[in-house]
């Protein structure tokens, strides 16, 4: 299987800017993953499309202000930092630019010494780890220092941050937000739950692994960035129920359908459990924990796109996706759902 095997045209102006007025108005096309049948609803019908008893899946991941601009202590040059991975206290894994002017040793100060990064390991592909020395309580100083990492195909400016989280955004960790959540309102929510679907919460930290390109021709020869996970034993009684009685689980978004594909293939259960995953999934992968998936429309060539194709046909998601070309849905982070059933 090639990379460019999962290509397609968008134009330019389909790719969403900024977030709408209400998060659950946007579009939602729905495709059945045996047959290629499609419908276009809007969101806000997902109320209709689950049952009670379903199992609707969450990532309750919090984007942290992840972009920090500071200078190099000895030229004053600017370097760029994206938080990815908290390896220990203060100790993180971070995408670098410049990379070639960092150095093991390297110091970094962010707004005016209120921060400081010291380089103690260079890694591949721009990532370094470093130590972070300050006073005070991490997570307030880079609320002060830090932006928030809106993906480089935005180019507007996002007015209020919040529109970046999903509302029942609670574990702080993330570099990029689970877009797939962003369309839930606590409305749609209650009313899910009224109605007898029953809610449930991981935790996967948005990383490299999930927005890295796809840069070698083989896909098979990609290599994936593990990214943080928890499963709570609520959360996997809730899971292990559901499969036993043979009610759906619906993953809301790619996040939540790793992580559940990860402990489901480790453990053959849903179990209790924090670890890492660099699980790629890609056409050929065997599902055992989905039944159906909430998402949001992935660039060509990602690992996202290989990840739905996988769920359904490639032809069908390829076809799905000319269709929402064709009807102007909006596209990417702040665009339009797909729920693949």
């Amino acid at each position: 299987m090639k990379t460019e095997d999962f290509d397609y045209n968008l134009p330019e102006e389909l790719i969403a800017q900024t977030p709408l007025k209400d998060r659950s108005s946007s579009k939602l096309l729905v495709l059945d993953r045996k047959k290629g049948n499609i419908d276009h609803l809007h969101f806000t019908d997902i109320y209709d499309l689950l049952n009670k008893g379903d199992c609707l899946v969450i990532n309750d991941t919090k984007v942290i202000p992840a972009r920090l601009i500071g200078e190099k202590e000895e030229t004053n040059a600017v370097i760029e930092l994206l938080l990815l991975k908290e390896l220990d206290s203060d100790k993180w894994e971070c995408l670098s630019r410049p990379f070639k002017r960092l150095h093991e040793g390297t110091k970094i100060s962010f707004g005016n010494g209120l921060l400081e990064a010291e380089v103690i390991e260079k890694k591949l592909e721009g990532i370094v780890v470093v130590k972070f020395n300050y006073y005070g309580i991490f997570y307030e100083i880079l609320d002060k220092l830090g932006e928030m990492p809106l993906p480089p195909y935005i180019h507007e400016k996002l007015k209020d941050k919040n529109r970046y989280q999903t509302i029942y955004a609670k574990n702080p960790g993330s570099a990029a937000a689970p877009t797939a959540g962003l369309h839930f309102t606590k409305e749609l929510l209650e009313k899910l739950e009224a109605k007898g679907v029953i809610i449930t919460r991981i935790t996967l930290h948005v990383g490299l692994g999930t927005f890295r390109p796809v840069e070698v021709e083989d896909i098979t020869k990609h290599h994936m960035h593990s990214e943080y996970y928890e499963m709570s034993e609520e959360t996997a009684n809730i899971l292990n129920l559901a499969k036993k009685e043979h009610r759906r689980i619906i993953a809301v978004g790619t996040t939540s359908t790793r992580t559940l594909e990860t402990v489901m293939h480790k453990y053959h259960e849903f179990k209790a459990c924090t670890g890492n995953t660099d699980i790629f999934i890609y056409p050929g992968f065997e599902f055992q924990a989905i039944d159906g998936l909430i998402t949001n429309f992935h660039l060509p060539k990602s690992t996202l796109l290989m990840l739905v194709s996988a769920f359904a046909k490639k032809e069908y998601i390829l076809n799905a996706y000319n269709e929402a070309i064709k009807n102007k849905y909006r596209f990417f982070s702040f665009g339009d759902a797909m729920f693949i059933k």
